[in-house]
């Protein structure tokens, strides 16, 4: 899940991030959170604490952050090399 572009839209709150790389920080500290809770959905799953169904939403949702993470890393390496290419 993405996190919300605030500081895009005039008046917004001015605490939240308004360059790239404070929304890509927040953005990669998002996957990390959905990442730990689906690992330990998991366990606890194991365990016998948690049911299978929150097991499954809790492992899906980290796999749906893992892939926009990996489909964002991917844009943003295609755009450096599509740059390096450009003659200056």
């Amino acid at each position: 899940m993405l996190p919300p572009v605030t500081g895009a839209v005039p008046g917004a709150d001015a605490a939240a991030p308004a360059d790239f790389g404070q929304i890509m920080a927040s953005f990669a500290s998002g996957v990390r959170n959905d990442l730990r809770a689906g690992e330990a959905a998991s366990i606890a799953g194991i365990q016998g604490k948690a049911s299978a169904q929150q097991v499954v939403e809790a492992v899906m949702s980290a796999e749906q952050s893992l892939q926009t993470a990996v489909a964002i890393r991917d844009k943003v390496v295609s755009a450096y090399l599509e740059l390096s290419r450009m003659a200056i």
